[in-house]
């Protein structure tokens, strides 16, 4: 078995990444964004999606051309750092670990909910932190025995909800009513601008499946294949799902905002059908957590190898199962407490606009990767010059122009006190050295 310079062993092929990136991408949102996406553009909410398509698709581009010269652990991070420096990166980092955290907090609540409703006993907050445990430790101890399990469980996940979703769209034409599909009014390019925004939770994640870069078998050919077969297979179950359920919910979809595809399914199967996409529901919760806690450890683990984080010891490979066994313990412990805690859906567009910011300096990063010679390794290259990440990086900044003038303060002051950060921190650390 292959082992890289980094001491961890190339396990993962094109479907094992494949499903990474389906499994993290169809995490809970597109449970209930369908009757979000009819409230704000009605039947032709659809363009959202073949918008959101578009701009996951040329993001994926850059993606695939950085993924297949950046050949080591952390994603994002590694690429943007590679390509512009280690303060650019580290904004990167930062940026990508406060989408995925609090992501991983409020999904985590949701899931125990999902539990509630099912047994009432579960609402007790004793109980609750008891499961929240029980979840974060479980999905770290079996992270840390093995990427190998950690892809197996993440394999099983993506399967297992995807079967109520492919279950509702094939069976569910046969309740559509064409009239609901047709456009009652064209859609302005605000009313776009705004739905993306919203939908752009359910396309988030393709990348952090790319985070084991460094546990990838040759990642010159996987890399571009797998994000091919997850972000096309994505998009065209996405589509699907939104046509199917306003086809059969019509002007309803919209006041179903708690379970629409649930509602749907009722609609089509009977009781059985409700039951199904519930637990599909909750399914896809916990596919979204595991696959989360087997990927952003992996960052942890590159920004603490490259010194971005002062703690050495988070760099640390388990000597018999050559994980990240550290960074991943403390993910999980993280994510727990924050879980606990509760209460960060409020931060959910920033935390959006976290990932949309580092999507951005990964399209730019193409750029500055294609002036370095010596990264040249004959891995794929998008066509058409320099036009897919000028052109995805400019959709990006229309995504983020629908932000409202508090959010996008919001970011900025969270760019100052980090870059202040950054700086204090290079400062003591030449203090330190010169001290030395």
């Amino acid at each position: 078995m292959q082992t890289t310079q980094e001491g961890l062993k190339r396990e993962v092929g094109v479907w094992g990444l494949s499903a990474n990136i389906v499994n993290i991408m169809v995490g809970a949102g597109i449970f209930v964004l369908p009757a979000i996406i009819a409230e704000t553009m009605g039947a032709s909410g659809v363009l959202a999606y073949l918008f959101c398509g578009l701009l996951i698709g040329l993001v994926m581009l850059c993606f695939a051309e950085v993924g297949s010269k950046v050949t080591h652990s952390g994603g994002g991070y590694a690429y943007v750092e590679t390509a512009f420096g280690a303060y650019p990166g580290f904004l990167v980092s930062i940026f990508s670990l406060m989408g995925s955290i609090f992501a991983d907090a409020a999904v985590s609540n949701a899931l125990v909910e999902i539990l509630a409703m099912l047994f009432p006993i579960f609402k007790t907050p004793p109980l609750r932190i008891f499961i929240l445990f029980l979840l974060f430790s479980g999905l770290a101890i079996l992270n840390v025995i093995g990427v190998k399990q950690g892809i197996g469980l993440v394999k099983i996940t993506t399967v297992a909800k995807l079967i109520p979703l492919l279950l509702l769209i094939s069976f569910g034409w046969k309740d559509v009513q064409w009239v609901n599909l047709s456009w009652e009014s064209e859609p302005t390019i605000q009313k776009l601008g705004e739905a993306s925004l919203i939908l752009f939770f359910a396309f988030m994640g393709g990348d952090a499946g790319l985070s084991i870069g460094g546990e990838i078998k040759n990642p010159q050919k996987t890399v571009p294949r797998a994000i091919f077969i997850g972000i096309s297979g994505v998009l065209l179950l996405y589509i699907l799902i939104q046509l199917v359920s306003q086809g059969i919910l019509g002007n309803e979809l919209p006041n179903q905002k708690e379970a629409p595809l649930a509602e749907a399914a009722e609609i089509v199967f009977g009781p059985v059908g409700y039951t199904l996409l519930f637990v599909g529901t909750g399914i896809s919760m916990f596919g979204m957590v595991s696959g989360q806690i087997l990927n952003i450890p992996r960052v942890i683990f590159r920004l603490s190898r490259d010194g971005v984080i002062p703690f050495s010891r988070l760099a640390s490979i388990h000597h018999k199962f050559k994980t990240p066994y550290l960074a991943i313990l403390l993910y999980s412990g993280l994510g727990f407490t924050l879980a606990t805690i509760g209460g960060f859906r409020q931060l959910a567009v920033i935390a959006a606009s976290s990932v949309l910011l580092v999507y951005f300096g990964v399209s730019l990063s193409v750029i500055g990767l294609r002036r370095k010679r010596d990264l040249d390794n004959g891995g794929f290259k998008i066509p058409f010059g320099y036009t897919v990440p000028i052109l995805s990086a400019g959709i990006i900044l229309f995504f983020l122009s629908n932000l409202t003038g508090f959010e996008i303060k919001g970011i900025l002051t969270l760019i100052v006190v980090l870059t202040g950060i950054y700086f204090l921190g290079k400062v003591y650390r030449m203090w330190k050295k010169n001290k030395g």
